[in-house]
Parts: C-alpha cells; structure tokens; sequence
C-alpha cells in the first residue's frame, strides 16, 4: 500500500499524468532509489543531463553558482517534487543549475535509457512530451518575449537619459562660455596698468570666489595732478553681482572726470543707482582722491572697510563715522576723511573678503592678521604688498572654500 502511495506522487509529473496508476505502480518499483546526505550534491551545474529525479523523502534544493560567493537559491523541493526532466527529452542537454540535499533524503531516478524503455511500453508518452515541449517552448517565448520589452524599456529609459545628459551638456558648455565671456568683460573693466609716478607706488590684486565676482577696484589720473582711486563690494556674488559693479564702476568713472569731490560723487551715484535699482542690490564704496602737491588723499567711505595705514612700521585703523552703502536708500550717509601719506608711508584698502576668509577648521583671517602681516612689509613697494598679503591669506586658506571675492589696493608714498 506505501509503494502504491510512492507511486501517486509521480501523478504531479507532466510526463506521466496520462499513465494508470497500475503502470505508475510498475513504473516506480522498477525505479532505483538514491539516498544523499545533506549537502551531497545530486549533480552539478554544466554537467551532462541524463536523468530525473523525484524526492521520496526530505528535501532538496536547486541553486546556481552552488559552492561560491556568488551562489543564489532557486527553490527547494520536497517529496513528489522533482527536477531534470527536460534531460529525459533533450539529448546532450546540459543542467543549467546545480541541485543538493537540503536534508538527508532519498529520490528515485530515472535515466534516459529507462525512459526510452518506457515510450516503447507506453507509445501515449510521446504525446505527453510534445506537450511538455510545447508548454516549455510557450514558456520560453513568453519569458524571451517579456525580457524584450524590459530591455527595450530600459534601452529607452537610457537613451532618454543620454539625451537628457547631452542637453544638460550642452547647456553647461554653453552657460560656461557665457561665464567667461562675462569675465573677459569684468577684467575688462578693471585697469590694465596702474599709475606709477615719482612720489607714489600703486598696486591691486583680486581673487574672485566664483568665475565672476562682485569685487572692483580703479586707479586712474585726473587733472591738476591728482590720481583717483577706488575700491567697491557689492554685496553676493556670481553674474548679477557681476552687472550690478559693471554699472556703479561706470557711474563712479562717469561723475570722477567731471572732477567734483568723492563726497558729491557718492551722492550722484546713489541717486542714479536709487532712482534706476529695481532689485535689492547694494554696493559698499571708498573713493578718494590723492593730491600729488600736497599728499593729501581726501576720500569718502559708502559702508566700505575703513582703510589701514602703514606708517614707521606701526599700522593703524583709520578714524571712521557711519556710513551708507550705495543703492539702499536716497538720502544717504557718507563718511569723509583725510590722510598725508608721508614719505614711507604704505595705505591699503581691501575688501570684507578679505578678513572672512577661513582656514580649513573655519577660523576667519581676521583685522588682526593682516595688521601683523601689513607691519612687515614697509620696504615694499605697493604692489609687492598686495602680491605678499595675498599669498599669505592663501596659505591661510589652505585649500577651503573661499566664500567672498577678495580685493586689495594699496599706496606707497616713496
């Protein structure tokens, strides 16, 4: 009665569903019964197919790449399950996955011979393994068919995804040389070649944050043996800061050869930029004036830092008032003063970006520092002291980001 039990597992099998349960009978007393440990393969991936196996007992369980890092588990199978029957129809098939005990089990086996054996016994098989066939090629197509379409899918998602990569390509070369064309422009603006006269030694140096900055400077001469100079901020960075100096540089330029003071200048200046400003931009200015005959340099300070000046190695904050930013509101608020720069004497005027700058643990440069570093260089000429300040703040820097542009002028009185 168990044999005959054994027998109806082999009902789940499609090869044999057609058979009575006398012939399954007969068939599985005729089979040979294999027993396996656990772990034991029953055979390996790549190996010739040759032979089906059906669990009688236990389990086993069918994996790929069986015995290495990159194994997967397909499924396990207990009794009446079974695996191989396709090495049963197709000749010189070999298994596509590896197959071991999961537990202790035993499972018959037929070979292809004993198979042979039976369609010769029971002609009917054959039509069940047309089926079979049939079922598995349907299968197949389905399978192959489906993985076309998730591949055309993921062809097209890539493809999409390229052309996006492309136009944002595109855009990105193209915003790029707009970026440099606007620096070409913004270079263009600032001097070429500063004055250098026989009492007086003028030097400039600026390190934007971004390809463009906010940051603008001038040195320029003006009659009756005056030479002007200017410093501006304006405040964030990038393209609009960019057009936003572009246009108080040339008003300041504009209302300085008409030759009023730097006080009046501001005030012009403002009231333009008021009167046409539609956004929140503002811009801190000083702008002074140096007279060659009498050493005197006269200047106006618009929310800008006050100047230091270097003088018998000592170097000291210039006295200030309050003072307004250009472009906030109309009337506005200056803060005027004057200085003899004596022979030896060393005037800079620099930007915030210059003190905000921040070493890698996020320490600021700070007044202090370049007061130290500024009382070291009273032998070099004005130029010689912007290139010195900048490289120590950069040394300062170490590598961080820079978050401000930074811009240095200096006055050496020879």
């Amino acid at each position: 009665m168990n044999e005959k039990m054994d027998s109806s597992l082999f009902l789940k099998i499609p090869l044999f569903k057609d058979l009575s349960r006398e012939d399954l009978y007969d068939l599985v007393a005729e089979l040979p019964i294999e027993t396996y440990t656990s772990g034991e393969y029953l055979f390996r991936e790549g190996e010739p197919g040759n032979s089906l196996y059906v669990v009688k007992q236990g389990k086993i369980e069918v994996v790929l790449a069986g015995g290495t890092t990159d194994e997967m588990l397909l499924r396990t199978c207990g009794p009446g399950e079974y695996v191989g029957e396709m090495s049963l129809i197709l000749k010189q098939g070999r298994r596509t996955a590896a197959v071991r005990a999961n537990t202790n089990c035993k499972v018959w086996m037929m070979s292809r011979d004993k198979f042979t054996e039976c369609l010769e016994r029971w002609p009917h098989l054959a039509y069940a393994m047309v089926e079979v066939i049939s079922e598995r090629l349907d299968s197949s197509n389905e399978a192959a068919f489906h993985d076309l379409v998730t591949k055309n899918q993921m062809l097209q998602k890539a493809y999409d995804e390229l052309k996006a990569a492309q136009a944002q390509l595109i855009e990105k070369e193209r915003l790029e040389r707009e970026l440099q064309l606007a620096a070409d422009i913004q270079l263009s603006i600032l001097p070429d070649v500063l004055p250098d006269t026989e009492e007086y030694s003028f030097g400039a140096r600026m390190l934007p944050a971004r390809q463009v900055g906010g940051d603008f400077y001038d040195v320029f001469e003006l009659k009756d043996n005056r030479i002007g100079v200017l410093i501006g901020d304006v405040a964030d960075k990038g393209v609009p800061s960019a057009l936003f100096m572009a246009r108080a540089h040339a008003l300041i330029m504009a209302e300085a050869d008409i030759g009023m003071n730097p006080a009046e200048v501001m005030h012009l200046v403002n009231k333009h930029i008021t009167r046409l400003q539609k956004s929140t931009q503002f811009v801190t200015v000083l702008y002074g004036i140096l007279d060659l005959r009498t050493r005197e340099f006269s200047y106006a300070r618009a929310g800008h830092e006050p100047p230091l000046i270097l003088s018998n190695g000592i170097v000291e904050r210039m006295p200030y008032n309050a003072g307004m930013a250009i472009g906030l509101w109309e009337p506005m608020t200056i803060d005027e003063q004057t200085i003899k720069l004596n022979p030896g004497d060393t005037l800079l005027l620099y930007t915030d970006g210059m003190t905000d700058c921040r070493d890698p643990k996020g320490e600021a440069f700070g007044l202090e520092r370049i007061k130290d570093k500024l009382s070291e260089f009273s032998k070099m000429n004005a130029q010689q002291v912007c290139n010195s300040l900048l490289e120590t703040l950069q040394g300062y820097q170490d590598g961080s980001k820079q978050d401000d542009d930074v811009t240095l002028v200096a006055v050496k009185a020879k």
